[in-house]
């Protein structure tokens, strides 16, 4: 039986499964595929440009799984931020 947060882990690996390789490299979200990322799963709508300027790291105008791994790290601390206040 998978525990909580296996089951979390699991979630995170394969959302960016889901949204990957549908243009180009099936193992880094392009520009296009971080939008529909971030817009469905996220609700984010604004701001892809510089959050997609944030995250490539490498600056070849894709995010690879470690980049996106960054992001969501900085989404848990910015989470666990509002959930302390």
């Amino acid at each position: 039986m998978e525990t909580p947060l296996e089951k979390a882990l699991a979630t995170l690996v394969c959302t960016f499964h889901k949204y990957s390789g549908r243009e180009g490299d099936r193992f880094t979200l392009s520009k296009a595929e971080l939008k529909e990322l971030v817009r469905k799963e996220l609700k984010i709508k604004d701001a892809i440009d510089k959050l997609m300027e944030t995250l490539d790291k490498n600056n070849d105008k894709e995010i690879d799984f470690k980049e996106y791994t960054g992001f969501l790290s900085s989404l848990c601390m910015t989470y666990n931020d509002f959930f302390k206040q």
